[in-house]
C-alpha cells in the first residue's frame, strides 16, 4: 500500500494540529483518504491515534477469510439496549472521531457507516474483517466494546 500526501492533507498528533515532520518510521499512524487500487491519497493522517478506554484496551482484529466465521465474542461494555439497525446515521468530524477511535483499537477492515445509538454512544460498523464488526464509542470517542 502506497500513501500519497495531497496539497490538503492534514496531520494531528494526539488531539493537536501537527506537520509530517510528527511522523516516525515504525511508529503507528492512521491514515483517513481515498484509495485508487493500491494508493491511498490521504486527506489526514493521525499521529498517536485516540487512546481506548480502561475498560477495553483494544484488541486483535480477526481478517476476513472466505467460508470462515468470525469470533462471537464479545468484549467490553455492550449498550444494554443496543440492537442492530437501531440509531441514527453519524457524519462529519462525529463520524471521523468516532471511526479513527475504533480503528485505533482495531486496525484493519473498512468502516462503512457510524451510528449514534440512543443512548449518546456510537457504533462503529466495521466491514472487510471477519471480528470485530460493531465497534462501540463512547461519547469521549473512547473504545468501550465490540462484537460480532
Amino acid at each position: 500500500m502506497t500513501i500519497k500526501e495531497a496539497s490538503a492533507t492534514t496531520y494531528e498528533q494526539g488531539t493537536g494540529t501537527a506537520t509530517s515532520a510528527a511522523v516516525t518510521t515504525g511508529e503507528p499512524v492512521l491514515v483517513l483518504g481515498t484509495t485508487d487500487n493500491t494508493t491511498i491519497t490521504a486527506a489526514q493522517v493521525i499521529v498517536q491515534p485516540p487512546k481506548t478506554s480502561g475498560s477495553n484496551p483494544g484488541g486483535q482484529t480477526i481478517g476476513y477469510t472466505k467460508g470462515k466465521q468470525g469470533s462471537t465474542e464479545k468484549v467490553g461494555q455492550i449498550p444494554a439496549d443496543y440492537t442492530q439497525g437501531s440509531g441514527t446515521l453519524a457524519s462529519g468530524t462525529t463520524a471521523d472521531k468516532a471511526t479513527e477511535a475504533a480503528l485505533a483499537a482495531y486496525p484493519g477492515g473498512v468502516i462503512d457507516r457510524v451510528v449514534e445509538l440512543s443512548n449518546g454512544d456510537y457504533e462503529v460498523h466495521n466491514i472487510g474483517v471477519n471480528w470485530p464488526h460493531h465497534i462501540f464509542v463512547n461519547q469521549d470517542f473512547q473504545v468501550i466494546g465490540a462484537d460480532d
